[in-house]
């Protein structure tokens, strides 16, 4: 996808792109209750690379080294994901183990990818938190993934706080939370958003001025002409 769609879907926030999408008739594309973890860093933008959890059991996933009992795609995801590419992790909202650690996070910044996000829990938080690295999580725990999870798939469709997320579609993570934007409808959006962010600045400062609800927000055809003639004088 071209650079400057990134750069433009990185400029504006969630709930524009939310409005964006709305209008388009994607109702809910936010991962609610999902949290950053740490304040290191303002966002991201990636394209998805999934991975589906199930649950472990036990004479598949006996206890011990995964790399002895085979289910290393968790490895093979964090070594293949690349530059604007961002892992995310279908857990099923089951916080009890974790989706990754501090290990494969360092990987995966290492590597290039944008960021991590997961329906279920980090381990090593603090540690995370110290990385600067986009990573949002419901939860934290000390829990080792392999004790509640196998993975399952990888790069195949998922979902993440019970939104669908397929393959290539665009992620974008800002301080409340993280949107999953079809890959189809992003170039669609990218300046649209960056249009509306311009025009509620300046209807937001309108409202701090002392104007009513009614004819600002939203704005009625003379708020519009208004803000037409600021633009052009601008």
């Amino acid at each position: 996808m071209d650079g400057a769609i990134f750069d433009q879907l990185g400029r504006v926030s969630t709930a524009t792109l939310a409005t964006q999408l709305y209008k388009r008739g994607i109702r809910q594309p936010f991962l609610v209750g999902l949290s950053p973890v740490g304040d290191g860093f303002r966002g991201f933008v990636g394209e998805a690379f999934t991975m589906r959890f199930i649950p472990s059991r036990e004479d598949i996933d006996p206890m011990g080294d995964p790399y002895r009992t085979g289910n290393v795609l968790q490895w093979e995801a964090v070594e293949s994901v690349g530059p604007r590419q961002v892992l995310v992790v279908d857990s099923r909202n089951d916080t009890s183990a974790a989706s990754a650690g501090d290990m494969l996070l360092t990987r995966a910044m290492k590597r290039g990818a944008a960021g991590f996000v997961t329906d279920g829990a980090f381990r090593d938080g603090a540690a995370i938190a110290a990385l600067g690295f986009p990573a949002y999580a419901r939860a934290t725990t000390a829990t080792t993934r392999p004790a509640a999870f196998h993975v399952a798939d990888l790069n195949v469709p998922i979902a993440c706080a019970d939104v669908a997320v397929y393959p290539g579609d665009i992620l974008v993570g800002d301080r409340d939370g993280v949107i999953v934007v079809p890959r189809s409808l992003a170039a669609g959006i990218a300046q649209p958003s960056v249009e509306q962010e311009r025009l509620e600045a300046w209807l937001h400062q309108r409202v701090r001025d002392g104007e009513p609800l009614w004819g600002t927000y939203p704005p009625s055809a003379e708020t519009l002409k208004a803000y037409e003639a600021w633009q052009s004088a601008d």
